[in-house]
């Protein structure tokens, strides 16, 4: 890697700041909070997937000795039907609120209704049964076809199709919340040209991030109106935010703390939980803790989403795309806001495509609201688009990566949506991983007496910048206390430091990062969409150059001479005189208090933005023809990563993401029965991969550093989990001849397919 020769600090593996705390249990998450007095609360979910709430009555359970408040929706107020922008994507308060806290009806197993705050657990879950509550039900939708026809029952009586690059809003009520429409260049005209052509149809099921740590919210309402909650969340602000809006109080009245959180994955940035137990407790007196148990996590938090695709493709005799075009349509669960738009525009974002079409639909569905889940969107359209891409090499006899490499994105490309590619790096992708091990070897031999097949793919998530603060203060021994707002999923804190640490000429140790609350930083966007290291990594290297300033006049006013005579030398963490005068950094730390006073610098990010990141996959896979059971034998990623700041912690995001959509691949899927009832509502069964599913996978840090971060970072959390399900198919396709069109490819998905061929 270029990186080790080039920096000092960047490119070494430091041992995390936070790891000692982590492997010995002090560190401390969302349910380890307590607090003196404090109560438990338990919710009531609807047992329904559609019905009205024709009656609700909590007078039995108010009497149980113990029970110490009552929520329902009508403690919250209605925050109107409004459009609110949260940092990471906007949302309708009416829909929110009614997500946190059900209203007219119900739209989902497992929809939230009430909650009870009791003296403990026990007694809150025995009030919870006491509710009395009449239902009427209403059909169930579950398929995000069948909710788009005409005849389908409508969800919210609110939505209306809201048409984005063409068309007119519609006026009546819909299932279908957005319309996408993108286009480029000749499309008919485009295919005329093509010597192949493949189409093809898919559909993906809905899954869950899979993270450990069930959500959990502590709350406590002062008297003097002051709010504090103590909570596991991927983005303070934003549940300041949301909290303020969904309880009509001033956003200065609410202080969220980030507890350690236990996995997220774009899953923990919408509230469900917060509101509820601050309302608890206002009306209790008392602090309030709230908990999900795994069941209610997978029936009412936001997965990602089902789809239905479809995928036309064509090319030259020589590979070269000539037109292509994608019909998306994506669950967004029972309210708006599936990553429909970032589907769209993902789904031929690693390639040169001439002629181009896209239409995505947002479909409302009897499933929990959808979240985000790492490059949210994209898993989906990668999916349809690569297979169908390595059907057209296959026809073409072309080697799968030379066609991707041939019409590889590149600086000047313009997207089919629009958007013009600055200096990108998917075509090294494509190289680094035809020089690998792995795919400069022949295929492994079957381990079982299976068939053995090679699939590749690649993948791009655009990353965003969006805004981050950071202060770092210059301690006496010449350390220096970093304090940031986001919350630390991945080994962040480290990651910060070290860029701070280089800034300084320091050593990642002397830098002691700290994780603050909303009232102890500058507002700091969610940590998501891979823009920590780069966002508020330009925060901290601006906040190490206020400290540079500082420390030069520092050092003027210690030697009596103008600032002008002084520089900062970050080789040496010193500083030095025209005169050839030189003190080092701890030397001058030692000396504030006598030559002006503390150092606090101070740094801000809002304008950078990244410009996007691409891998490319490689996977041999055994396949038993006769119980359609999938081996991966091994695995190799290779992503550009701009500049590998800790490359440990790169790997592991690499890794990462691999194993999650493996487990996308093979075995993930919310099973529903047809009253929409997940049946498979734990991890018992709901099957994520374990170390017996995955073999040791092997990445190659590919670095095109990104002109728009001081040091060339690129966001690497969200691409590792984009190609992995297209890279299977493929080699499935590679091993038994068999294109799968649906996910996740289980044995009995895939056997009922090679049976289908025989």
């Amino acid at each position: 890697m270029a990186t080790a020769s080039k920096y000092k600090v960047i490119g070494t593996r430091p041992v995390r700041h936070d790891g000692v705390d982590k492997v010995t249990g002090r560190a401390r998450y969302g349910a380890d909070t307590k607090i003196q007095g404090m109560l438990f609360a338990a919710m009531l979910r609807s047992p329904h997937a559609h019905a009205k709430i024709k009656r609700l009555d909590i007078s039995k359970a108010a009497k149980l000795p113990g029970v110490r408040a009552i929520v329902t929706s009508a403690d919250l107020p209605d925050p109107g039907n409004r459009i609110e922008e949260l940092g990471e994507g906007a949302v309708n308060l009416a829909h929110l609120t009614r997500n946190v806290l059900a209203r007219e009806k119900v739209l989902y197993k497992g929809h939230a209704i009430a909650a009870i705050a009791a003296d403990n657990i026990h007694i809150a879950e025995e009030a919870v049964k006491l509710i009395e509550i009449e239902y009427e039900p209403l059909p169930v939708l579950l398929d995000v076809r069948k909710a788009m026809e005409a005849s389908a029952v409508v969800l919210n009586d609110d939505v209306r199709c809201e048409e984005v690059g063409g068309g007119t809003t519609g006026d009546k009520p819909t299932n279908i919340a957005k319309h996408f429409h993108f286009e480029k260049g000749d499309v008919a005209g485009g295919f005329a040209k093509a010597k192949v052509i493949v189409e093809r149809e898919f559909n993906t099921a809905t899954v869950h991030q899979g993270y450990i740590e069930p959500h959990a919210a502590t709350a406590v309402w002062n008297p003097d109106g002051r709010i504090t909650i103590w909570c596991c969340t991927q983005g303070t602000f934003s549940v300041r935010h949301q909290c303020a809006l969904l309880l009509g109080v001033p956003l200065g009245n609410i202080k969220v703390v980030p507890t350690e959180i236990g996995g997220g994955f774009g899953g923990k940035i919408s509230v469900y939980l917060d509101p509820v137990a601050a309302m608890l407790a206002k009306k209790s007196g008392k602090p309030v803790k709230l908990v999900m148990d795994r069941a209610s996590v997978l029936e009412a938090t936001g997965p990602t989403p089902g789809s239905y695709i479809k995928v036309k493709i064509g090319a030259d005799a020589e590979g070269k795309i000539t037109a292509a075009e994608a019909y998306l349509a994506y669950e967004a669960g029972a309210f708006p806001g599936s990553p429909i738009a970032p589907g769209c525009m993902c789904i031929f974002a690693c390639y040169d495509v001439p002629n181009g079409k896209v239409d995505g639909y947002d479909v409302c569905v009897n499933k929990p609201r959808t979240n985000a889940y790492r490059a949210p969107g994209a898993t989906n359209a990668a999916m349809a688009a690569e297979t169908v891409l390595d059907e057209i090499a296959d026809k073409l006899g072309i080697d799968p990566l030379d066609i991707r490499m041939q019409n590889a994105a590149k600086e000047g490309t313009r997207r089919v949506d629009g958007p013009v590619f600055p200096r990108i790096g998917m075509w090294e992708t494509c190289d680094a991983l035809k020089k690998s091990s792995q795919y400069s070897s022949p295929l492994p031999a079957a381990k079982s007496g299976g068939k053995v097949g090679r699939g590749v793919a690649s993948g791009f998530w655009f990353n965003c910048g969006l805004k981050s603060s950071a202060t770092a203060t210059v301690n006496g021994d010449g350390s220096v206390s970093l304090v940031e707002g986001s919350t630390d999923i991945g080994g962040s804190r480290t990651g910060l430091a070290m860029q701070l640490a280089e800034t300084l000429g320091l050593a990642a140790t002397d830098i002691a990062p700290t994780v603050a609350d909303t009232d102890g930083v500058g507002y700091t966007d969610v940590t998501g969409g891979s823009r920590v290291t780069f966002a508020t990594g330009i925060a901290c290297h601006e906040a190490g150059l206020d400290i540079q300033r500082q420390m030069v006049h520092r050092a003027a006013t210690l030697w009596d001479v103008d600032p002008s005579k002084v520089s900062f030398d970050a080789s040496t963490a010193s500083l030095v005189g025209s005169d050839g005068k030189k003190i080092s950094f701890k030397e001058l730390a030692e000396k504030l208090n006598s030559c002006g006073g503390p150092v606090i610098g101070r740094g801000f990010s809002s304008e950078a933005n990244q410009g996007g990141a691409f891998g490319t996959h490689c996977v041999d896979v055994e396949v038993d023809p006769d119980t359609g059971k999938v081996q991966i034998l091994r695995y190799t990623i290779a992503q550009d990563c701009g500049t590998a700041i800790h490359p440990s912690y790169v790997e592991g995001q690499l890794q990462g993401g691999v194993v999650q959509g493996i487990g996308w691949a093979l075995n993930e899927e919310y099973f529903y029965d047809d009253k929409g009832v997940m049946r498979n509502a734990s991890y018992l069964d709901y099957r994520i991969p374990t170390c017996y599913d995955v073999p040791m996978i092997e990445t190659i840090i590919v670095e095109v550093p990104d002109p728009e971060h001081p040091f060339g970072v690129r966001g690497v959390g969200e691409v590792p989990i984009v190609p992995p399900p297209a890279a299977i198919a493929n080699a499935i396709a590679h091993a038994v001849g068999v294109r799968m069109e649906r996910l996740p490819m289980s044995p009995p998905n895939l056997l009922k397919e090679i049976l289908a061929k025989k």
